[in-house]
């Protein structure tokens, strides 16, 4: 049975023969043309936090922060506490707002913050947009 298997291959012949392949071309006196590398950038320098603070109220980056752009972030918070709407915020309005502040951060109830209560009391941060790609 074996034999009749073998019989039932046909011969191949070998496969052709491949020239070598050509070497690469040298670049010879052309190598040197290329010139040196391009310097590498300066890295931006880290703004401290000081720097991010400013920036952050300097709108149109004239390195000048006017009274316009410094209260115009504090708006939305001002007419939040500006309960009667007269643009004026009295001290009443501003100890209710804080008052009020106090008591939802004080968990036990006894008058006094721990650092665990006053963390609560930080302006709450907003999610990062996320990209609709």
């Amino acid at each position: 049975m074996r034999a009749q298997q073998e019989e039932a291959v046909p011969y191949a012949p070998p496969p052709p023969r491949q020239e070598p392949m050509a070497a690469l071309p040298d670049a010879g006196n052309l190598a040197d043309m290329r010139g040196p590398a391009p310097p590498t950038p300066p890295e931006a320098p880290k703004a401290s936090r000081e720097e991010v603070r400013f920036n952050r109220y300097d709108r149109d980056r004239d390195e000048l922060i006017s009274r316009v752009e410094l209260m115009g972030s504090r708006t939305a918070a001002f007419r939040k506490l500006d309960v009667d709407g007269n643009n004026l915020l009295s001290f009443e309005e501003w100890a209710v707002a804080t008052s009020q502040k106090f008591a939802g951060a004080d968990a036990d109830r006894n008058g006094l913050l721990t650092r665990q209560e006053f963390a609560t009391t930080a302006p709450k941060r907003k999610a990062k947009a996320k990209c609709r790609c």
